[in-house]
């Protein structure tokens, strides 16, 4: 399997904005469906954001409006603009890709982490109040 490398995580306080970054290797990065997830402390790992490889987007309801999922393909970078931080946004953020897929998936699909069969190590966000 082909590393994915996130970065930009940090300690901000609410209302902040941070931008993480998933660098990925392999020949065929815009081939599949790219995503973020979190696991906040004590709970299980969600979905948060995934881009496909029509472009469009998914969002959690809990960060829709505040967070932007992009990729750049020829970069191989997937990257995640979060605005308005808050409290409940502390979590370790993770990177994900899916197998190769059709152009467009659906929604059931890039929400299950069962559909990723590659991750990142995570990259720590905290938000204070």
């Amino acid at each position: 399997q082909e590393p994915l490398v996130e970065s930009g995580g940090g300690l901000v306080q609410a209302g902040d904005s941070l931008r993480l970054s998933c660098e990925a290797s392999g020949r065929r990065f815009g081939e599949n469906v790219m995503a973020w997830f979190r696991q906040a402390p004590g709970k299980e790992r969600e979905f948060v954001a995934a881009i496909e490889r029509s472009g469009g987007t998914y969002y959690a309801d809990s960060v829709k409006g505040r967070f932007t999922i992009s990729r750049d393909n020829a970069q191989k970078m997937l990257s995640l603009q979060m605005n308005d931080l808050k409290p409940d946004d502390t979590a370790v953020y993770y990177c994900a890709k899916t197998p190769r897929t059709a152009y467009y998936a659906t929604s059931d699909y890039v929400m299950s982490q069962k559909s990723y069969d590659t991750w990142g190590q995570g990259t720590r966000v905290t938000v204070s109040s």
